[in-house]
């Protein structure tokens, strides 16, 4: 269940990272919108892949580069909020990412503890 959660979740994001990097280019930021768009699409895509796992170590690795992803990310808003290069609101984003780092962080835990049975 929490897996279908983060699959849903992360790709949902994905998309609205894919809009807000619109309205960035319109506001002429190019530079810490194209690493947003990077890092955010990341997360998901390395969800995705935790799907085809050899091992649970290799879902793990899968799930804590999606981890480090999500916080690259929320970094990248943090940034964008805090600076003067964008008007925009980026309060939803950043709940968002805050979620979604949550459910990485327990999905990882859980699968060590697994692991480690």
């Amino acid at each position: 269940m929490r897996k279908n959660l983060i699959h849903k979740k992360t790709f949902a994001f994905s998309l609205e990272i894919i809009e807000l990097y619109k309205e960035l280019i319109e506001e002429k930021e190019y530079i810490l919108s194209k690493q947003l768009l990077r890092s955010a699409t990341s997360i998901g895509a390395n969800v995705i892949e935790s799907s085809a796992a050899q091992s649970k170590r290799d879902f793990i690795a899968k799930m804590s580069i999606a981890s480090k992803e999500a916080r690259e990310t929320k970094y990248w808003l943090m940034l964008l909020q805090e600076s003067s290069l964008s008007q925009l609101n980026f309060e939803f984003y950043l709940i968002e990412i805050e979620v979604i780092i949550k459910i990485l962080t327990s999905i990882i835990k859980t699968a060590q503890e697994n692991l480690n049975k």
